[in-house]
């Protein structure tokens, strides 16, 4: 059985040391998991032909493994299975307003994963991943949407990315001036929390009249955003 590693901490690297606010590291791979469940963008950074190039993609994981998508003909991807990468997910939970500008910041949640991505050409594997990329935005789609064909897995390139190299970093709470000398300006300071939700479902104009929404979508849109298992 492959070992567990979902209690170990995570190793620290030059690279993913936390040297600045260490207070937000966090260490845990727990806290990974985590931050990574509850997203669907990512932010894939990498050299393409000498320029720096950071491209949005969707992802998904399984286990101690990041899917990322694209098409066959996307240099980003084909020029990320030869180097090393860094991926970042972000979410910003709200706008710490403080008494003086120097304070202000954000509460976050943020991870930064390194590695050399490997592209995936199993076809086992290919599919497993796409089914983890397509749970990661909607859970339940994948048993309810036509399969990829064979046409369309050959026009999908995927990569798998270990999460053995990776930095996470959270802060919460209010302003850090509240016990400060500008404590006494008299000014409001706190937080303005962000939340994501669910807009009323579109349906497609093309669909028959009467077509109702699958069961999955309608616990989907029933609860906050990241919140449904994966």
């Amino acid at each position: 059985m492959p070992e567990d590693r979902s209690r170990q901490p995570l190793s620290a690297t030059p690279r993913t040391r936390h040297r600045r606010l260490r207070q937000q590291g966090r260490t845990e791979r727990e806290e990974l998991a985590a931050v990574l469940a509850v997203g669907v963008v990512c932010h894939l950074g990498l050299l393409v032909d000498g320029d720096p190039m950071v491209v949005p993609t969707v992802y998904g994981v399984a286990g101690d493994t990041m899917y990322l998508h694209g098409s066959v003909a996307s240099r980003s991807l084909v020029a990320a299975s030869r180097a090393t990468v860094c991926v970042t997910v972000t979410h910003v939970d709200g706008l710490v307003l403080a008494r003086s500008v120097f304070e202000h910041g954000l509460n976050y949640r943020c991870a930064m994963i390194y590695g050399v991505p490997r592209p995936v050409t199993d076809p086992t594997e290919k599919l497993l991943g796409l089914r983890v990329l397509t749970e990661q935005l909607a859970p339940g789609q994948w048993d309810y949407a036509r399969r990829p064909s064979k046409k369309e897995l050959a026009a999908t390139s995927l990569l798998a990315l270990a999460l053995d190299e990776a930095s996470v970093k959270v802060r919460t709470g209010p302003p850090d001036d509240g016990d400060g000398p500008d404590a006494a300006l008299g000014l409001w300071a706190g937080v303005l929390p962000i939340a994501q939700s669910w807009g009323d479902a579109v349906p497609d104009p093309a669909l028959p009249s009467g077509t109702a929404r699958p069961g999955h979508l309608e616990r989907i849109l029933s609860s906050p955003p990241g919140s449904i298992t994966k």
